[in-house]
């Protein structure tokens, strides 16, 4: 059985997007992850750029609504949210048997200077989401 996996942040732009690709990398066949935002935007170009390190290319990818999936009757196993506190609370209850978790990381949309130096800031949370996600593959596997 595939366990279901969606991530969610505020646009859907950077770290559910990261999460999401991160666990499809390292969970291999175990799992079915997905992301989508409160109010989704654009990819972005950061993320597209720290992502591509990792050999995943997500520069064609677009941004989807959690509640959209929530309308159309999607069920998670888990719902994590990867924003800060409070815009978690946003987040639909999703029917069925969903653990919900949080993470809470930085937003890169919100990183102050040179490209450079916000790509250095998003490649930090990119470490710090791949860290979160290697620890839940581990954490899932022993429930499912």
């Amino acid at each position: 059985m595939m366990i279901k996996v969606l991530f969610v942040c505020i646009h859907n732009s950077a770290r559910s997007q990261m999460a999401e690709e991160l666990l499809r990398k390292y969970g291999g066949e175990k799992f079915n992850a997905q992301s989508a935002g409160l109010e989704p935007g654009i990819v972005n170009p950061l993320a597209v750029e720290i992502l591509k390190e990792e050999g995943i290319d997500i520069a064609n990818k677009q941004t989807q609504s959690v509640f959209d999936l929530f309308k159309n009757g999607k069920l998670f196993h888990y719902v994590v949210t990867v924003c800060d506190e409070g815009n978690s609370e946003r987040c639909p209850i999703f029917p069925g048997q969903t653990s919900r978790i949080h993470w809470s990381f930085k937003d890169p949309s919100q990183f102050m200077g040179t490209y450079e130096e916000n790509l250095a800031q998003t490649r930090v949370v990119k470490e710090e989401i791949k860290a979160a996600v290697l620890a839940f593959i581990e954490m899932a596997e022993t429930h499912y």
